[in-house]
């Protein structure tokens, strides 16, 4: 039986990967938490998935960007919704060269967060 579509969260800090999981789920969006890609990839029920908001930089395994990339190169069309807390310089073209739709900073604008969210789920 397939799943209801959800929302990741992927990020390996575990308080705030929980707080936007609850936030997103608080205001009605399906969501769930995975704090690596590779746990993200290995859920079976992973290609239901509406959209993948990860972290830029992940402590262990695949970062976000590679998360994208494989995600791309597997021809999926999720939506992917980078963040970061960095301001390395670069990283708006390097997230939007792996196919992410947008760059946002930490601390999130949950305001921001959810119009970029419309906007990849009606994609």
């Amino acid at each position: 039986m397939p799943s209801e579509p959800f929302n990741a969260v992927i990020d390996d800090d575990d308080s705030f990967r929980l707080a936007l999981v609850e936030s997103l789920s608080s205001l009605g969006y399906e969501a769930r938490g995975f704090p690596t890609a590779e746990e993200f990839i290995s859920d079976r029920e992973q290609q239901s998935c509406d959209c993948a908001i990860t972290d830029v930089h992940l402590h262990s395994g695949m970062s976000g960007f590679e998360l994208a990339s494989l995600l791309a190169s597997r021809g999926s069309r999720m939506p992917t919704i980078m963040i970061t807390a960095r301001e390395d310089a670069g990283l708006e073209a390097k997230s939007a060269a792996c196919g992410a739709i947008c760059l946002l900073r930490k601390p999130l604008e949950t305001a921001a967060l959810i119009d970029w969210l419309k906007k990849a789920l009606k994609a």
